[in-house]
């Protein structure tokens, strides 16, 4: 469609994808696309221009909140265990990483920390994956999604303090804030009060509620989490068989709790309804919410993420012998017949074959989608990389609409509670660089917009527009008083669809036993990637402490430490491994 900004070719999700289909569209990320358009309503808008406005700041920000936990001492000693590494003054490595998504930079970080050199090589123009924006002629930003930051998030935190740049966190009130869905036009509060501890701040906040549940329905709630306030991780990682739905079932929770709370969870977390997410990413939430006073706390980055977050990332790299390169794709990785990694052969111009580049060291920061397409031959029958089959993308789309009144929205982020809708925020009143007195701009996630992720309607093959006119109906309910359908109160100037074919792997049942580890069978090959196995699933958090995981095997593996090895693959993937390479010599016999 004419209006859309695609970040990458539209894939079918009804056909199975080939690797010319995928590989074309995106290399180290699917939220990459370059020569696209951005929607209006009245024409299309180019975004080739980099225009640079200065950062005006106009909103009201919190006090950074108490960010100290168990998890961000152990953040902090990681980053003090690669330091310690690199002041040492041992070998050198050489590593090339493909992709330049938070992930790889955040790899790229921490091997420079710990005495390396690392290479990113990104195939798009624009650093940070699925954190990429880009502006369009008006010097407006679009970006790949609507991205919160936690106090929750210990990796982010303390990245955040290493590169200096905590001020550029805009902290909100400690509270969630939801639409009340028979009420159009009013909004319901959790407040969090100040100097409370975890879980008292939470057990207050439900409590004080008066328009979501009911007292019985709360009680109802609070009973099945016990266990896992007892458990902790453990509990949570064995619920990973159980949809949110089956969970509630399994636990006689009335389907009313679902609709009121679950739902709007689910949608948040892994853009998916309940009846498709696994228990585990909302128990994982919750587990760090309920014992992180300040974990539930959000913030926003005040401004765009490609020059307040992936910039400093770069001058952090670059200043300590490092390397992060633009428009560099990698085609193929290069091996010998045992798998060993030989090289990288990058893509060349116009169809041209492209240099081969060599290291010591090679990582992939590509999405599960990416790297399946470009696994060597000699992996393939590696049951260590056969189970990122069972991984796959979920799709997501996200809007920006500028309407030509102020709209009276919380200067933070909102719940929808919407069939259509996730999460939403007036970046025009919640971002320093976006700040706009006059009128608003809303970013908003719509979700889930594909069968794979709970939609009875494929939404993200859908012509923009009547995505927008879908979306507009939703906001009548949300602004009644401002915003109609039929455009007769607050008018919107222009739009842009941002979708993502395949975003953060899909979190459905049952999948977090496939996610394979940093280290790989292959000696000089390492993952990384929100996708990897680490306790914070498909998250920036997660991208960033990947990352930080796999700087930490390269950098053991070069000073002779032993590592934490690698991840069990599950009996069935071998078996599977193992039917077809007999099936293949029978057929050859």
């Amino acid at each position: 469609p004419r209006n859309t900004l695609y970040l990458t070719h539209f894939i079918p999700f009804n056909s199975r994808l080939s690797k010319d289909s995928m590989y074309s569209a995106s290399q180290s990320t699917f939220n990459r696309g370059l020569s696209t358009r951005v929607a209006s309503s009245s024409a299309g808008l180019s975004h080739t221009r980099s225009i640079r406005r200065p950062l005006r700041v106009n909103a009201v920000d919190y006090p950074k909140p108490d960010l100290v936990t168990p998890n961000y001492k152990d953040s902090q000693a990681l980053t003090k265990k690669l330091k310690a590494i690199g002041a040492k003054g041992g070998e050198s490595k050489k590593v090339l990483i493909m992709g330049g998504g938070l992930s790889g930079l955040s790899c790229a970080k921490y091997l420079v920390d710990a005495g390396h050199k690392p290479v990113v090589m990104e195939r798009g123009n624009v650093l940070g994956g699925k954190v990429s924006a880009w502006q369009d002629e008006d010097g407006d930003w679009i970006e790949t999604g609507l991205h919160i930051f936690f106090g929750a998030y210990p990796n982010m935190m303390n990245l955040f303090a290493e590169l200096d740049i905590e001020d550029r966190l805009q902290w909100k009130q400690h509270a969630m804030i939801f639409a009340v869905a028979e009420r159009p036009g009013e909004f319901t509060r959790f407040d969090f009060i100040d100097g409370v501890p975890a879980p008292f701040n939470m057990l207050y906040a439900i409590a004080s509620n008066k328009d979501m549940l009911s007292w019985p329905e709360k009680i109802q709630t609070g009973i099945p989490l016990v266990p896992m306030l007892v458990g902790g991780q453990d509990y949570v990682d064995k619920q990973d068989e159980l949809s949110v739905t089956d969970w509630m079932l399994k636990n006689g929770l009335p389907k009313r709790i679902n609709d009121e709370v679950f739902i709007a969870m689910a949608k948040a977390l892994d853009f998916i309804d309940p009846d498709k997410l696994s228990m585990t990413v909302v128990l994982t939430a919750m587990n760090r919410f309920l014992n992180e006073t300040n974990g539930l706390q959000m913030a926003f980055l005040d401004g765009n993420q490609p020059d307040r977050l992936c910039q400093p990332l770069k001058e952090y790299i670059e200043a300590r012998g490092g390397e992060v390169h633009l428009n560099r794709g990698v085609k193929q990785i290069l091996t010998t017949p045992d798998g060993t990694v030989t090289g990288f052969e990058m893509l060349g111009s116009n169809g041209e074959p492209g240099e081969t580049l060599t290291a010591d060291m090679y990582v992939s920061s590509a999405p599960c989608d990416i790297i399946k397409l470009l696994l060597p031959q000699p992996w393939k029958t590696m049951p260590f990389f056969r189970q990122i089959d069972e991984l796959e993308g979920i799709p997501v789309i996200n809007i920006h609409m500028w309407f030509d009144t102020k709209l009276k929205c919380e200067d933070h982020l909102m719940f929808s509670r919407s069939p259509l809708l996730s999460v939403y925020a007036d970046m025009s009143t919640t971002c320093k660089e976006y700040y706009d007195e006059e009128k608003s701009m809303l970013e908003l996630v719509f979700a889930p917009c594909s069968p794979l992720a709970g939609s009875d309607i494929n939404w993200i093959g859908k012509p923009d527009q009547e995505i927008i006119d879908a979306t507009m109906i939703e906001l009548e309910r949300l602004f009644p008083l401002e915003i109609a359908a039929d455009m007769s109160k607050a008018k919107l100037l222009k739009f842009a669809v941002v979708k993502t074919p395949r975003s953060v792997y899909a979190a459905i049942p049952g999948r977090n036993k496939y996610r394979p580890s940093q280290e790989t069978p292959i000696s000089n090959f390492v993952l990384t990637g929100d996708f990897t196995s680490q306790k914070f699933l498909g998250s920036m958090e997660g991208a960033v402490f990947s990352g930080k995981l796999s700087a930490e095997v390269i950098a053991d593996k070069a000073c002779g430490n032993e590592s934490k090895g690698i991840k069990p693959v599950q009996p069935e993937i071998i078996q599977k491994v193992l039917d077809e390479v007999l099936e293949a010599q029978a057929v050859k016999a």
